[in-house]
């Protein structure tokens, strides 16, 4: 049940930034669409970035998580390139400050709806 209200928040933070954001910089085509960008960066961010960030690890312990945050920055690209014209990032810097507003949602959405504490 939490996996589902993960889901759905993580939907509603992409729709909510997508919404703040210009239309030129980022779209999606309804609430659903965004539930399912969710969904893929997530996988893409548990397989592909996974391994960039194992590759990376000395670069990014260099740069005190920068490569990191890049990583998950082009995560979203890719995610706009497999969805088309459902969800679509229109560069790299406009997928920065996506990623940027969609953490700063969620973290504001997880002190709302958090709950109780997982063990």
């Amino acid at each position: 049940m939490r996996f589902i209200i993960d889901v759905l928040l993580t939907g509603l933070a992409i729709f909510v930034g997508a919404y703040i954001l210009p239309d030129s910089a980022v779209q999606v085509a309804g609430f659903w669409w965004a539930v399912l960008a969710g969904l893929i960066i997530a996988l893409v961010n548990a397989t592909v970035g996974t391994v960039l960030r194992l590759f990376t690890l000395p670069l990014n312990i260099l740069t005190l998580g920068l490569v990191s945050f890049i990583i998950t920055v082009l995560m979203v690209q890719f995610t706009s390139y497999l969805m088309g014209s459902k969800f679509d990032v229109a560069n790299f810097w406009w997928a920065a400050v996506f990623a940027l507003v969609v953490a700063l949602i969620q973290l504001l959405l997880g002190g709302i709806f958090g709950g109780k504490p997982r063990d």
